[in-house]
């Protein structure tokens, strides 16, 4: 059930649904370097593909590294999907909690569950990208 209520309300509710847009934008932050870095896992991949030459010694050491870019890149879309979900569950919170106002039903349960699963995707989504970042300094740490 609908019911009227003051401006001041309004502006309330307002207030308690845009505390989230902060989150959403260091979400964003966070997809904006996920997307860089799997472009230049692509950029890296396509290069090594048009070095690959018949019976040629050095193919070896690029199919290996071919096979660290396809971990990457799998670990990367792993967390731009995860980063994306929490980003779709907080918008969805922004609008429980602007639609709760309205509505005379007592929403506490749906906001936190939606809060709770969006901060599992955006924690599922960072050890993504620390395994990822993992992978790539392998090398330097004199891993395979």
């Amino acid at each position: 059930m609908i019911t009227e209520l003051p401006v001041t309300t309004i502006a309330h509710a307002i207030q308690l649904a845009v505390a989230p847009v902060f989150l959403l934008t260091g979400i964003a932050g966070i997809l904006s370097v996920l997307t860089n870095r799997l472009a230049r896992i692509i950029d890296r991949s396509r290069f090594l593909h048009g070095r690959l030459l018949p019976a040629d010694e050095t193919n070896e050491a690029i199919q290996t590294e071919l096979k660290s870019l396809k971990q990457r890149a799998r670990l990367i879309h792993w967390a731009i999907g995860l980063c994306t979900a929490s980003l779709l569950l907080i918008c969805s919170v922004v609008a429980v909690l602007f639609l709760g106002s309205f509505i005379a039903l007592d929403m506490a349960v749906v906001i936190a569950t939606l809060f709770i699963a969006a901060m599992f995707c955006l924690i599922m989504a960072l050890l993504n990208f620390i395994c990822e970042i993992f992978l790539a300094t392998a090398h330097v740490r004199g891993g395979p």
